[in-house]
């Protein structure tokens, strides 16, 4: 009968002391109800599902000395954790923008800070590529201070549903906007063992490039789909096989971590983003206004101080990082994700 009352579902326990399965990870995807279990994963160094551990914050408002009635830019908003911290420091005085390309977590976000009382009033949400900052500025202003944040969120990577990781099965996907442009799996079809082989080594330093980059162009060219992340890391592992064994497990899982990383840079136009960013960036400060930016790997972070050296030495910024910046030993240890984390930042002349 359609009036007769539904019977009650019972949510599906976890089949063993732990989930496995991204989407059985209900405690996890759920911080706000679940702290005990949120805390327990930190603890243990880990990163919750559907989570993103903020890294350097305490370094980052060191630098920054946000103020209370300033204008700010949180280039990258990803989960919001730095966003929320920089609210903070506004103390409801003044205002900051936070842009984000993908659509799916920069929502989630948003309804999230809602939540602790940043409403529009103190914070604006913008799907906007950083790579636009020039026409951000030119609706908000100029900017007090700004922070870039270039690494992949932990929510977005554990999701196998976008491709980020080897580790999971998933769509070989990696696009951060999944609606724009073309998936990884898309990208391969049509690419040639040399372009291929150039995209491993200049987007991620693989030492494998070649042997890796004819596996997988000769799959395709035979007929064989990579269309799942556990096609592409098959095809990683065949490449590497001339390896001694006892070595070769931790090899494929460098060189799988590498080549997802080098075709996420490509099939998001990473570098030409973060590129016009740091040639948009001194324009939309303020005079002394300051800049901090976290880098993950040796690119980006080439890009960023060959940026700031070069306008450091046209006067445009008054001072700039002489050294990277790192993340102390015990956030290292409590978020293994933050090891590979540099800091650089800048001061705008006045």
């Amino acid at each position: 009968m359609e009036n007769q009352e539904k019977k009650h579902k019972r949510r599906v326990r976890y089949s063993g002391a732990y989930p496995k399965n991204y989407r059985e990870k209900y405690k996890e995807l759920q911080p706000e109800k679940y702290a005990d279990t949120i805390s327990k994963v930190i603890q243990k160094g880990s990163t919750p599902a559907g989570m993103h551990l903020s890294i350097c914050v305490k370094e980052i408002l060191d630098f920054l000395k946000i103020q209370p009635g300033q204008t700010g830019l949180d280039a990258t908003l990803g989960y919001g954790g730095h966003t929320q911290k920089m609210l903070e420091c506004l103390q409801s005085e003044g205002h900051l923008y936070a842009l984000d390309v993908d659509p799916i977590e920069s929502e989630k976000t948003k309804e999230r800070l809602q939540t602790l009382g940043y409403g529009p009033d103190i914070l604006t949400v913008m799907l906007q590529n950083f790579a636009d900052i020039d026409q951000v500025a030119e609706e908000t202003g100029k900017f007090d201070f700004v922070l870039a944040d270039l690494g992949v969120s932990s929510m977005q990577i554990d999701n196998p549903d976008r491709g980020f990781s080897y580790k999971t099965e998933g769509p070989l996907d990696l696009r951060m906007n999944p609606k724009k442009g073309i998936s990884a799996a898309q990208r391969l079809k049509d690419i040639s063992a040399e372009e291929f082989q150039g995209m491993l080594m200049e987007n991620a330093d693989e030492p494998y490039a070649q042997e890796i980059a004819w596996e997988v162009t000769d799959r395709l060219r035979r007929g064989e789909e990579i269309a799942t992340t556990t096609q592409l890391r098959q095809a990683i592992e065949a490449a590497l096989s001339f390896i001694p064994e006892k070595e070769r497990r931790e090899a494929v899982k460098k060189s799988s971590q590498r080549t997802f990383q080098a075709l996420r840079i490509d099939v998001n136009n990473e570098y030409e983003a973060l590129y016009s960013f740091l040639e948009k960036l001194p324009e939309v400060l303020a005079p002394n206004g300051r800049v901090a930016i976290l880098t993950f790997h040796s690119g980006e972070d080439r890009l960023v101080k060959k940026s700031f050296k070069r306008f450091y030495k046209e006067g445009i910024y008054k001072e700039i990082a002489n050294e990277v910046i790192r993340p102390s030993q015990e956030e290292c240890i409590r978020n293994s994700r933050a090891r590979s984390t540099k800091m650089r930042w800048a001061i705008r002349a006045d």
